[in-house]
């Protein structure tokens, strides 16, 4: 069973409120289980799926108001409804996005709790008529991040927290908990966070089968592909195919070019969107300059373009590879995929990654918005890692006067100035904080 972190956010999140719950994100990252999980903390649970169950979408289509819905409900499952204990489940919304405008009415009848689940809703829901908004929450999740990783594969809470307090006070790692972290970092390349590939590596240790799972997931993408947008689904499949080479060229910027000599931004901005809304693909933006707010500073046609999972595109390079990362090899380029893996962390924490590029300073991989202030990072997968250019001149840059910066790597945590050389593995505790004021009174007693 694995031990996933929206797991507590489902279950504080029914605690705090009766609205419902949409769980979004792509294929194959584990939201129909770990909702079945929650369902088991109520007396009944109905689940209704809108892709095994097609038929649901005729019984559910002219219901006039929620007595309605309830009826027809009742008439589909032989599972008790018991008002204040059976959680509804409606799965695969996108077949069916009426019922997530729906909802608004099932939540103010007030009988039964709900929660909602599918994929590509960011691509099916974006022209929802009536978002119930005041009546549902809206979760992202994302595949399994490095600290969910080696919690499932085993590693005790006590050398977690060791490690975070390492991060938080700056001191270095004890040297055989950290080449041991580093080693399930290198496995974690491979493996990656879908659940399926997750499950097979701790069930066998086997990687050739994860690799038949993570190809398995592959193919799934691109079936998808064709299915869901049949006017762009040639430009949306070669993009996506154009992924795992593009992030192992030299700057690892999206070049539109590799599709068409003479491509126009315009012309695939709706490919990019596309992967986009489906989460399969995790676009990071060029800024000009590392000012807040950094949304500002945004080039919209200048980009990276990111897999979803990291053992996913692993799993498209050639074979062989995952036992030389296993190993360490210096002869290979880990830069892509470390990069790749930073990426796919700091978006499952909330955290909006960028990266800058200028001609007279140079490039940095990521920049990010952090409790305020913006932290530039630096991914080194080589020894060479205290050499980085842009990032000096960055920092030595009065007209920014950025605090800190960090250089992940693969060595242990050390710091010279303000940069922070931290083991690879730390990306997992950069997180989002909420830095607004949860509480704010304005004093009128002098204008009453």
């Amino acid at each position: 069973m694995l031990k996933r972190k929206i797991d507590n956010y489902i279950q504080n999140y029914y605690k705090t409120t009766r609205n419902a719950l949409l769980i979004t994100g792509a294929r194959q990252i584990g939201k129909t289980y770990s909702i079945r999980k929650f369902g088991k903390s109520f007396k009944s649970f109905v689940e209704i799926n809108f892709i095994d169950n097609p038929e649901a979408i005729d019984v559910f289509k002219g219901a006039k108001n929620s007595t309605d819905i309830l009826f027809r409900l009742s008439a589909m499952t032989t599972v008790p409804l018991i008002k204040g204990e059976t959680l509804i489940f409606f799965d695969e919304v996108q077949k069916y996005p009426e019922i997530v405008t729906a909802i608004k009415f099932l939540v103010d009848e007030g009988s039964y709790r709900y929660i909602l689940s599918g994929s590509l809703l960011g691509v099916e829901l974006k022209d929802l008529r009536s978002e119930p908004v005041g009546y549902m929450g809206i979760k992202d999740m994302y595949p399994l991040d490095f600290e969910e990783f080696i919690s499932c594969i085993g590693i005790n809470d006590n050398v977690i927290t060791a490690l975070r307090d390492a991060w938080k006070d700056r001191t270095p790692v004890d040297e055989f908990i950290h080449s041991k972290i580093m080693e399930l970092f290198r496995l974690y390349l491979i493996v990656g966070g879908m659940p399926a590939a997750v499950s097979k590596y701790i069930e066998s240790n086997n990687l050739q089968e994860v690799m038949a799972i993570q190809q398995d997931i592959i193919r799934l993408y691109r079936r998808d592909i064709t299915q869901y947008d049949p006017d762009d689904k040639l430009y949306i499949e070669e993009i996506f195919n154009l992924i795992p080479p593009e992030l192992n060229a030299k700057n690892k910027r999206f070049i539109l070019k590799k599709l068409n000599e003479n491509a126009k931004f315009e012309r695939y901005q709706n490919s990019f969107l596309w992967l986009k809304n489906a989460g399969v693909a995790l676009p990071v933006y060029n800024v000009e300059e590392p000012k807040m707010p950094l949304l500002l500073a945004r080039s919209r046609n200048l980009f990276k373009l990111f897999q979803n999972d990291v053992g996913l595109l692993a799993a498209q390079y050639a074979e062989g590879i995952q036992l030389r990362i296993i190993k360490g090899d210096k002869d290979i380029n880990f830069g892509s995929i470390y990069e790749n893996a930073v990426a796919q962390e700091l978006v499952a924490h909330a955290l909006e990654p960028y990266y800058y590029n200028n001609k007279k300073r140079g490039e940095l991989d990521f920049i990010i918005e952090l409790d305020g202030k913006v932290l530039p990072i630096e991914v080194k997968s080589g020894k060479d890692y205290d050499t980085h250019r842009a990032l000096s001149n960055i920092m030595d840059c009065d007209e920014y006067e950025l605090p800190e910066a960090v250089v992940f790597n693969n060595d242990n945590l050390r710091i010279n100035g303000k940069i922070i050389y931290a083991p690879i593995y730390m990306v997992m505790f950069l997180e989002k904080n909420n830095v607004a004021p949860t509480h704010y009174k304005v004093d009128l007693t002098m204008l009453q």
